[in-house]
Protein backbone atom coordinates (compact mmCIF):
# COMPACT_ATOMS: atom_id res chain seq x y z
CA UNK A 1 0.00 0.00 0.00
CA UNK A 2 0.88 3.57 -0.67
CA UNK A 3 -0.47 6.34 1.23
CA UNK A 4 -0.88 9.55 -1.59
CA UNK A 5 0.07 12.95 -0.65
CA UNK A 6 -2.37 15.94 -3.29
CA UNK A 7 -0.69 19.20 -2.95
CA UNK A 8 -3.36 20.56 -5.34
CA UNK A 9 -6.62 19.64 -3.17
CA UNK A 10 -7.07 20.53 0.44
CA UNK A 11 -5.12 19.57 3.59
CA UNK A 12 -6.65 16.75 5.24
CA UNK A 13 -8.85 17.95 8.43
CA UNK A 14 -8.14 14.80 10.53
CA UNK A 15 -5.88 11.83 11.14
CA UNK A 16 -6.58 10.49 7.61
CA UNK A 17 -4.44 10.72 4.24
CA UNK A 18 -5.98 11.68 0.77
CA UNK A 19 -6.14 8.68 -0.46
CA UNK A 20 -4.38 5.07 -0.28
CA UNK A 21 -2.88 3.46 -4.00
CA UNK A 22 -3.14 -0.79 -3.41
CA UNK A 23 -2.42 -3.25 -6.19
CA UNK A 24 -4.18 -1.25 -9.54
CA UNK A 25 -6.37 0.63 -7.18
CA UNK A 26 -6.68 4.18 -5.39
CA UNK A 27 -9.20 4.65 -2.68
CA UNK A 28 -9.95 8.44 -1.98
CA UNK A 29 -10.89 9.85 1.45
CA UNK A 30 -13.92 12.28 1.06
CA UNK A 31 -13.40 15.18 -0.83
CA UNK A 32 -15.06 18.46 0.82
CA UNK A 33 -16.21 21.16 -1.20
CA UNK A 34 -13.01 23.70 0.20
CA UNK A 35 -10.80 26.04 -2.03
CA UNK A 36 -7.42 24.29 -2.00
CA UNK A 37 -5.82 28.00 -1.33
CA UNK A 38 -8.07 28.61 1.69
CA UNK A 39 -9.43 25.81 2.95
CA UNK A 40 -12.76 27.80 3.29
CA UNK A 41 -15.46 26.10 1.89
CA UNK A 42 -17.36 27.21 -1.18
CA UNK A 43 -21.03 28.52 -0.90
CA UNK A 44 -24.33 26.55 -2.65
CA UNK A 45 -24.98 22.82 -3.35
CA UNK A 46 -23.52 23.52 -7.30
CA UNK A 47 -20.43 25.49 -6.34
CA UNK A 48 -19.87 22.89 -3.41
CA UNK A 49 -20.48 19.72 -5.93
CA UNK A 50 -17.91 21.28 -8.21
CA UNK A 51 -15.72 21.91 -5.60
CA UNK A 52 -15.87 18.41 -4.39
CA UNK A 53 -15.08 16.73 -7.76
CA UNK A 54 -12.78 19.31 -8.90
CA UNK A 55 -10.62 18.49 -5.11
CA UNK A 56 -11.35 14.59 -5.97
CA UNK A 57 -9.65 14.94 -9.43
CA UNK A 58 -6.79 16.86 -8.01
CA UNK A 59 -6.04 13.80 -5.57
CA UNK A 60 -6.56 11.59 -7.90
CA UNK A 61 -4.32 13.54 -10.43
CA UNK A 62 -1.50 12.92 -7.46
CA UNK A 63 -2.60 8.99 -7.27
CA UNK A 64 -1.53 8.52 -11.53
CA UNK A 65 -5.32 8.33 -12.12
CA UNK A 66 -7.97 10.35 -13.18
CA UNK A 67 -11.78 11.04 -13.31
CA UNK A 68 -12.28 8.86 -16.39
CA UNK A 69 -10.72 5.97 -14.36
CA UNK A 70 -13.14 6.62 -11.60
CA UNK A 71 -14.98 3.12 -11.17
CA UNK A 72 -17.21 4.09 -7.91
CA UNK A 73 -18.44 7.21 -6.31
CA UNK A 74 -20.08 7.29 -2.80
CA UNK A 75 -21.90 11.13 -2.49
CA UNK A 76 -22.90 12.36 0.86
CA UNK A 77 -25.61 15.11 0.70
CA UNK A 78 -26.62 17.30 3.43
CA UNK A 79 -29.89 17.36 1.88
CA UNK A 80 -31.65 15.52 -0.43
CA UNK A 81 -33.47 18.07 -1.81
CA UNK A 82 -30.36 19.41 -3.19
CA UNK A 83 -29.86 15.74 -5.30
CA UNK A 84 -31.07 17.36 -8.69
CA UNK A 85 -28.52 20.23 -8.81
CA UNK A 86 -26.08 17.69 -7.39
CA UNK A 87 -27.06 15.51 -10.02
CA UNK A 88 -26.87 18.34 -12.74
CA UNK A 89 -23.81 19.12 -12.08
CA UNK A 90 -21.88 15.93 -11.39
CA UNK A 91 -23.39 14.71 -15.14
CA UNK A 92 -21.70 17.50 -16.42
CA UNK A 93 -18.39 17.11 -15.16
CA UNK A 94 -18.35 13.32 -15.26
CA UNK A 95 -19.22 13.71 -18.96
CA UNK A 96 -20.00 10.27 -20.69
CA UNK A 97 -18.19 8.58 -18.24
CA UNK A 98 -20.81 6.82 -15.62
CA UNK A 99 -19.22 5.00 -12.94
CA UNK A 100 -21.42 3.17 -10.78
CA UNK A 101 -22.24 5.81 -8.02
CA UNK A 102 -24.08 5.74 -4.14
CA UNK A 103 -25.86 8.88 -3.21
CA UNK A 104 -27.26 9.21 0.48
CA UNK A 105 -28.33 11.87 2.51
CA UNK A 106 -26.65 12.40 5.75
CA UNK A 107 -27.44 14.29 8.83
CA UNK A 108 -24.46 16.79 8.76
CA UNK A 109 -21.35 16.97 7.18
CA UNK A 110 -17.68 18.48 8.23
CA UNK A 111 -17.55 21.91 8.00
CA UNK A 112 -21.05 22.13 7.59
CA UNK A 113 -20.40 20.66 4.22
CA UNK A 114 -23.74 20.27 1.88
CA UNK A 115 -21.36 17.81 -0.19
CA UNK A 116 -18.65 15.45 0.17
CA UNK A 117 -17.58 12.47 -2.59
CA UNK A 118 -15.07 10.01 -2.07
CA UNK A 119 -14.24 7.12 -4.79
CA UNK A 120 -12.53 4.42 -5.78
CA UNK A 121 -10.18 4.56 -9.20
CA UNK A 122 -8.28 2.32 -11.68
CA UNK A 123 -4.83 3.31 -11.67
CA UNK A 124 -4.32 1.90 -15.51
Amino acid sequence: METVIAPKAPAAIGPYSAAVKTGNLVFTSGQLPADPATGNLVEGVAAQTEQAIRNLAAVLEAAGSGLDKVVKTTCFLADMGDFAVFNEVYARLFGDHKPARSAVAVKALPKGALVEIECVAALE
